[in-house]
This record gives C-alpha cells, sequence and structure tokens, in this order.
C-alpha cells in the first residue's frame, strides 16, 4: 500500500478527498465548484484555478452521480464522459495542477482490497446494494499506483483510521 502524507495531492495529480480539515485547509466552501460546472469547463479551463493557491480543482457531486446511475451506466459514464474531462484538465494544465473531487462519506463507501490492489465504490442509493470497480474505471488498471493520502496531524497513523484522508494517483491515463 503506498501512503502520501505530503501536501503534493494538493498541486498536481488526480484524488478522491473526503476529509473535512483537509478540504477547508486547501479551499474555502466557495471554491469548490459541481459536476454540472466541471463538464461546462473543457476547452474553457480557468487561467486561475479556485484552491490550494490556485494549483488545484475541487469538484462536488461524484457520489451522487455514482449512487443513481445504473451499474452499467455508471461505469460507462466513468470510462468515457468523466474520463474525457478528467484528461482535457490534465492536458490543460500539463499536469501541474490537481483535480480533487470531494465524497463526503467516501471514507466508508471506497472499499478497497488491499492484496488485489483494487477499490470499488458502494452505491447506497435505494435498491441498489452493489459495488462499483472505481479504481479500475477511474485509473486505467493503475491502481497499484494509488497512494493513500493520510492527515500527518492524526495522532492514529493507520492507514485504515482516523488518518486516512482520501485517494491520489499522481496522472490518470
Amino acid at each position: 500500500m503506498n501512503i502520501i502524507s505530503n501536501r503534493t495531492w494538493t498541486r498536481k495529480g488526480f484524488s478522491l478527498l473526503w476529509d473535512v480539515q483537509a478540504l477547508f485547509s486547501i479551499a474555502e466552501p466557495s471554491g469548490v465548484i459541481s459536476m454540472r460546472q466541471f463538464f461546462s469547463m473543457p476547452g474553457q479551463w480557468p487561467d486561475d484555478l479556485p484552491a490550494a493557491e490556485g494549483d488545484a480543482l475541487i469538484v462536488a457531486g461524484l457520489e451522487g452521480c455514482l449512487d443513481i446511475l445504473s451499474e452499467k451506466d455508471a461505469v460507462l459514464w466513468m470510462e468515457t464522459d468523466l474520463k474525457h474531462c478528467i484528461l482535457s484538465f490534465q492536458d490543460e494544465y500539463e499536469g501541474d495542477a490537481a483535480l480533487i473531487f470531494w465524497l463526503p462519506g467516501g471514507k466508508y463507501r471506497i472499499i478497497p482490497n488491499i492484496a488485489a490492489q483494487t477499490y470499488h465504490w458502494k452505491c447506497t442509493a435505494p435498491d441498489r446494494d452493489r459495488h462499483l470497480p472505481i479504481g479500475r474505471n477511474l485509473w486505467a488498471g493503475a491502481e497499484n499506483e494509488v497512494y493513500r493520502i493520510l492527515q500527518s496531524q492524526e495522532n492514529n497513523p493507520d492507514p485504515d483510521g482516523p488518518a486516512w484522508a482520501g485517494l491520489y494517483h499522481p496522472r490518470v491515463s
């Protein structure tokens, strides 16, 4: 298991973040955008990003999208539409900016399988008791390059404990 406890994840790469203190340390609530806003940005990316002193874009709403779509539609949406926007972001900023998806319930809904190096999303929408292969879909099989973001001020540095703040990947491909 890879662990990252420095602030690299706020300056470049792709993260899934659920720790409130980590979020507020890099952005004001007004600096978080919706999925709708994110999907309108390709081709019109801002010069100055609203978080991490201009180095990051934080997007809220991924949880709802994954929960409401059927499994087949969610997988297709992640592999096509969402990935298109993520790659457009990375291309625009040439890998020198961070794209962070805010997932308030992520700590309890991201299901890791450390032995297999996979991550699944536990859907909670009514009649949707299923797990989506979020790692495979977002990181195109490069789940072994995913880092767990740990908050260094936590007394318990256990990667499965309260210090676990999110997941980071240096680059989506």
